[in-house]
């Protein structure tokens, strides 16, 4: 496999792991949001992204500042 298919497959593979880890986690982030991650988005601008339950808008996942469950 050329190099950028296997580089491509392995940010596809990182980013599932990252939705099956986060998405139905309780989260707080640094400004005090909490709840349930709803949705994971990757971003080109800002890389991985999350939603919150409960809450408008999409945060990047450097933000969260404890995770639960």
């Amino acid at each position: 496999m050329p190099s950028a298919k296997r580089r491509g497959a392995k940010i596809l593979q990182e980013y599932a792991a990252a939705q099956s880890e986060l998405i139905g986690k309780t989260v707080v982030l640094t400004d005090g949001k909490a709840g349930t991650v709803e949705n994971v988005w990757l971003d080109e601008l800002h890389g991985l992204r999350i939603s919150i339950e409960g809450h408008d808008g999409r945060w990047p996942v450097s933000t969260i500042k404890l995770v639960g469950n």
